[in-house]
Order: structure tokens, then sequence, then C-alpha cells
């Protein structure tokens, strides 16, 4: 018997052989235009394709009275809120593009990593470059400053509604995570975004064989009638 968390992990399974580009244009096709996260690029390059639900972090604009050392240990803080994330979730961090204080050093990365977070992504910075890419966690982010949170940023809340690079994401949104960026498949439509976008990897991967024997564009890409009937044929064979 299939369980949730069978049918889970085939979908993550599923989507870590969908590349982000073609995630954003089944995306489109369904009338979902802002799916792409601005700022947050890989801090390493060449880390493999990563996939996971969202849990969600909310940074405002710093306040004296509450961005302090001080805060680091309040009920409310960036600690307790990594010792809450579940092993396997992505955390999507919103620290409205903020580029002059870290979110996040190579401690607090250092913990995630061992509570077996599958990655950072944020809109903001980290700090403690180095450290942060030793510890082993994948890091989406805007680079990379000395300043700790507290010179630019009041951590407020996880697991709410954050708009990250321009992005809403809500906590249990999927998230996929690449070289070209980090994309948010909303909750809903998880399954049959998966569905179609691996049909579209499968498609465009024979078309791409079309092109390396010389067969020209129009009327291949996007395929046409008769393409689409050579397309199916050869699918059929596999």
């Amino acid at each position: 018997m299939t369980t949730d968390t069978d049918k889970e992990q085939a979908l993550i399974e599923a989507l870590r052989g969908v590349t982000t580009a073609t995630l954003t244009t089944v995306l489109l096709k369904k009338g979902l235009r802002n799916v792409w996260m601005r700022g947050a690029f890989p801090l390493q390059p060449g880390q493999p394709r990563i996939v996971g639900r969202a849990f969600t972090l909310r940074f405002v604009p710093a306040r004296e009275d509450l961005a302090t050392p001080a805060s680091w240990s309040s009920p409310i803080s960036t600690r307790a809120a990594i010792e809450a994330m579940p092993e396997g979730c992505i955390c999507v961090a919103d620290a409205m593009g903020i580029t002059d204080a870290g979110i996040f050093g190579d401690i607090l990365c250092a913990r995630m990593k061992k509570r077996g977070v599958a990655a950072l992504v944020t809109d903001g910075v980290v700090r403690d470059g180095a450290g942060v890419r030793g510890t082993g966690l994948p890091v989406w982010c805007n680079g990379v400053a000395a300043p700790p949170s507290v010179a630019g940023l009041t951590f407020v809340a996880w697991q709410e509604p954050v708009g990250c690079g321009g992005v809403a994401v809500f906590p249990g949104d999927m998230v996929v995570i690449d070289d070209d960026g980090a994309v948010l498949i909303p909750a809903d439509l998880v399954e049959a975004v998966t569905g179609e976008s691996v049909e579209q990897e499968r498609l465009e991967g024979w078309i791409m064989t079309q092109v390396e024997e010389g067969v020209a564009l129009p009327g291949l890409y996007p395929a046409n009638a008769e393409n689409k009937a050579k397309y199916e044929a050869w699918k059929s064979g596999q």
C-alpha cells in the first residue's frame, strides 16, 4: 500500500529530475508568472538540484529596542526556529532583500545541517561565508556580509506566509533549487505540475535529439502535429 510518505518521496524524486527553467514554463502555462525568487543565488555553484517543502522565516526592519544581541536568546529567535525545522525541509527566509546584515552564520548553518535541513534560501545574505560553505549546508542567497542580522533586521516569526525575493511563500509549498535559482510550486499544484514537468523534460530531451540531427526549429519547437506524432511514436518505443 502506498503511504503519504511514499507519495511525497516519489514527488520529490521526480522533481529532482526537472530543471527550474522547465518548472517556470509549466507554471506560466497555469497562469503563475511570479514563482522565481529574486536575489537567491547558489552560494556555491554546482550543487545538486534540491527539492523540499518550505519552512518559512520572517524578518522585518531592525528596531533598536528589539534587534539586539540579547534577542538571540528570546523564545522568538532564529535559534528556536531552527529547532522546529523538520528533516528535509528547505528553510525560506524573508530578509526583505537587505544585503548588509547576514541572517545566518556558520554556527546556525551547522545546526541546520545537523538537523537534516535540506537547504537555506533567502533574498538576504549570510555571514562567515567560508564557514557557511564549510558546513556543507546548501545555501541560495544574495551574497555575504560581515554584520550580524540585528544590524539591519529583526526576526519576528516562523511558519507564516512570507515574501522571499518578491514571491509569496506559504509553509508547505514545494521549493526546487538549482544553479538557475529557486522556484516555488504552490502546495495545491505540486502533483499536477510534477507530472506535466516530467513530461515536458522528456519532450524537450527528444527535441534536442532532433536538433542534433539537423532538424529545423519551426514546427519542432514548439512541436506541431507531425512532430508530436513522431514524439509519441518514439516514446511508445522506449
